[in-house]
């Protein structure tokens, strides 16, 4: 929301209040309470007649600075609010007659008492401030208030995050309102709005309202971050890198870490595709063609049809198209398939459910006791009541049945479109439970699958979130199109996801709006299954590969072979998210944050720490990209390639620029035709470019998650040791640009081709390698 007109004026309407001074300060152990009139006071007749703002600092933890902000305080604070991890932790308070500093760990506040600011600092490196008459108590001509905050953003700073949003991935010069909505993927609206941006300056900054929080990003004032929200209280927190990597682990030590997908949940996903036709005959038909073609599929999805039409959610088979679903389920999982389902938290007025709810008053209601209807979507649909603890009982009750039968997963598809017209069960501001709903959403389906299934095997396929949504992985993004453009707005959503505490993500191979050209098809095949996780799925047709021709099934083997042999280093990439927030596909600016020319980068991506992807977004094959400094090696070809430079190149279907970073351990696995097999059995290490002097280590988990063995990589000279720790199966080594090995301890090497060097794969102890 916008307040200013240019520079020098107050909008019609408005009336700014900016804090003057600090007039009195309250300080305990741990907080540091400042009041701040909005005019200087020279005599007692000033304290008259004006509003004092209260703003009080704390740290939940170290380097993070909570700061909170009111006018009035005796509303009523309205629930509900974003469940945060807050463990207290030890501050420092230093106080002289112009300066008050809060310190946690490096992160410090300095407060200009005399004429307020609010500056926040690195040791001693100015990260931004909030600068005098930034900070405002805003009243209107109608009788709304806000607090308004403005931080400054320096030359050469750029803005990330914010949620999925696929407007530009650098977010300066954007108004963005955190408000969900279902809007596409080609609109500023977004399906996850996060309130919480970080910058290439080393922090980031998170707005503590779930409900609606307008930001102008370098928009309304070209300098600054602004940030506001309705009412008499700003609460927002202050995190400290000063990496990005370290701002994003300490939002999410925060609001919460990802919780770890199952392993099966990283192959590959077949959906029957939205209004198409199907039977059990047709997922037979495709199911049985997959494998057929040695396409091997790990989840196969029913979307919305799997109900009678007028009637979702009734949570029960539309037994005309498939009148014995047990037995159909059963079958398809000796197959090997893990089964995926749609739902939403909608009950159409047609659904059997429908009385029992209103009866029971699971739904949402109006001010006047009626339920609260509408007929887009579903006719007559209503809305769970997520509030209500029987109403959640229900809903687990309806889709614990599905599970009984063999469900292993479901599509939470919705979750957006929620009313603020309605009266909540426990007496929920509507306006804040409108983003929030999608996490009391989200969190009761995963928490039933954990319940049923056991905590590492749930995964949704959640489309709506918020703040903190990302404990319920994987998310996906939305309804895109069948071209080009929507294939770069979606990484671009993806990649801002990333930057939003998001560790998984995925999207509609080839584009979910009309069909895709086989082109398109084989080029989204390659980013797709080059993601975190990959799901082929359309509206009005089908997505299996050989609809789109011959070679689109080559090439749809191709990736995904690939990406079974790469789950040892992906799965522990994942491992890896769930522990510390860093997702699996990370922007560059995320890897190289010291590198300015991956500030911009929205078209390629790091899958992990060590593989650079850049999908083909051109029908001639054309792609341009960007190789940080080092030296690179592209893992199909064994190109070698020195960066720091900018690559314009040309690829056919099999292949795209996909380099391996120097310095890097890639354990890759077998050709298995799942991706949830025994990573460490015939693992081979493939080494690039190790760095001389320094342990290099390669951690491989089993398909659980737990650490199963390390081992280590010690280059000197032409000396490369070998550490396996806790190693006890057969495994190989790779390395990559030498032209021979002249000697190996207690055995002998051989010389590969292409000047790779290959070791027996029976050392499990030291191996010291002479090259």
């Amino acid at each position: 929301m916008k307040f200013t007109n240019g520079h020098w004026l107050t909008r019609e309407g408005f009336t700014l209040h900016r804090p003057a001074m600090v007039y009195e300060t309250e300080q305990t152990d741990d907080a540091l309470t400042l009041f701040l009139p909005c005019k200087q006071i020279q005599h007692r007749g000033d304290t008259l007649d004006g509003p004092l703002l209260t703003v009080r600092l704390t740290s939940p933890r170290p380097n993070v600075i909570r700061v909170q902000v009111w006018h009035y305080k005796g509303g009523v604070r309205r629930q509900p609010s974003f469940p945060l991890i807050d463990t207290k932790t030890s501050v420092y308070l230093h106080d002289n007659e112009e300066e008050i500093r809060f310190t946690s760990g490096d992160l410090s506040a300095r407060i200009n008492k005399e004429e307020w600011s609010l500056a926040f600092f690195n040791g001693d490196e100015c990260l931004t401030v909030s600068e005098p008459r930034s900070l405002a108590y805003v009243t209107t001509d109608t009788g709304e208030t806000y607090i308004r905050e403005q931080l400054s953003i320096s030359v050469g700073e750029t803005i990330y995050g914010m949620g999925e949003r696929f407007t530009p991935f650098v977010k300066n010069g954007q108004t963005v309102d955190i408000w969900n909505e279902d809007g596409g993927t080609s609109t500023e609206q977004s399906y996850k709005n996060i309130p919480f941006y970080l910058t290439n300056r080393g922090y980031g900054v998170f707005v503590n309202h779930p409900e609606r929080v307008s930001f102008e990003l370098a928009s309304e004032i070209v300098s600054k971050a602004q940030f506001s929200v309705e009412g008499e209280y700003l609460d927002y927190f202050m995190i400290n890198g000063p990496s990005p990597k370290e701002v994003l682990e300490r939002y999410t030590d925060l609001t919460g870490k990802p919780s770890l997908p199952p392993a099966w949940s990283f192959g590959l996903w077949l959906t029957t595709s939205f209004t198409t036709e199907y039977d059990e005959e047709t997922v037979n038909r495709f199911v049985d063609g997959m494998n057929e073609r040695d396409l091997p599929l790990s989840v196969f999805h029913f979307d919305c049809f799997w109900m009678k039409a007028f009637e979702w959610c009734n949570f029960d088979w539309d037994r005309q198209q498939f009148p014995d679903p047990e037995g159909m389920l059963k079958r398809l999982k000796e197959k090997g398939l893990k089964i995926s389902v749609w739902i939403n938290p909608y009950i159409a007025q047609k659904s059997p459910l429908f009385a029992e709810a209103v009866e029971k008053g699971y739904l949402l209601k109006k001010a006047d006791g009626e339920v609260w209807q509408w007929d887009r979507w579903q006719a007559g649909m209503g809305i769970v009541d997520f509030t209500n603890p029987e109403a959640c009982t229900w809903f687990k009750q309806k889709l614990a049945r599905l599970i009984e039968m063999g469900v292993d997963s479901f599509k939470t598809d919705f979750g957006e479109r929620i009313p603020t017209d309605v009266v909540y069960f426990d007496g929920s501001d509507p306006e804040k439970m409108h983003n929030y709903y999608a996490f009391l959403y989200n969190q009761i389906v995963f928490e039933l699958l954990e319940e049923k299934l056991g905590r590492q095997q749930a995964v949704v396929f959640a489309r709506s979130a918020t703040a903190g949504a990302q404990r319920f992985p994987v998310h996906w993004g939305g309804d895109c199109f069948a071209n080009y453009d929507s294939m770069a707005e979606s990484l671009r959503g993806g990649l801002s996801l990333a930057l939003s505490g998001f560790g998984f993500w995925s999207h509609d191979i080839g584009g979910f709006e009309s069909t895709a050209t086989a082109d398109l098809y084989k080029r989204w095949t390659a980013f797709g299954l080059l993601s975190s996780h990959s799901r082929l799925h359309g509206s009005e047709s089908y997505r299996v590969p050989w609809l789109f021709g011959e070679e689109a099934v080559e090439v749809m083997r191709h990736f995904l072979k690939w990406k079974h042999r790469l789950m040892p280093y992906l799965f522990a990439t994942a491992v890896k998210a769930a522990q510390t927030g860093i997702p699996m596909m990370r922007p560059m600016v995320l890897e190289f944050p010291d590198d300015p020319a991956c500030d911009y980068l929205d078209r390629q991506y790091m899958l992990g720490e060590s593989l650079l992807v850049a999908p083909v977004f051109r029908e001639d094959g054309q792609v341009s990209y960007y190789l940080p400094s080092g030296t690179w090696t592209h893992l199909f070809s064994g190109e070698k390639v020195e960066g720091g430079c900018w690559r314009e190149e040309q690829y056919d279907y099999m292949s795209l620029p996909l380099f391996v970073r120097a310095n890097c351990i890639l354990p890759l696995g077998r050709d298995d035709r799942s991706p949830c097999y025994d990573y460490a059995n015939g693992v081979t290490f493939h080494l690039f470019e190790l760095e001389e002097g320094k342990w290099s280590d390669s951690l491989l988990y089993d398909s659980s998650g737990n650490l199963e063995s390390k081992v280590r990589f010690y280059r000197e000279g032409r000396q490369i040791t070998v550490l396996p720790e806790g190693v006890t199966k057969p495994w190989n080594l790779v390395l990559h640009g030498y032209d021979s090995v002249t000697a190996v301890q207690n055995g002998e090497g051989e010389k590969g081709e292409q000047g790779v060097c290959i070791i027996p794969e029976d050392f499990k102890k030291e191996v010291v390698i002479t090259l």
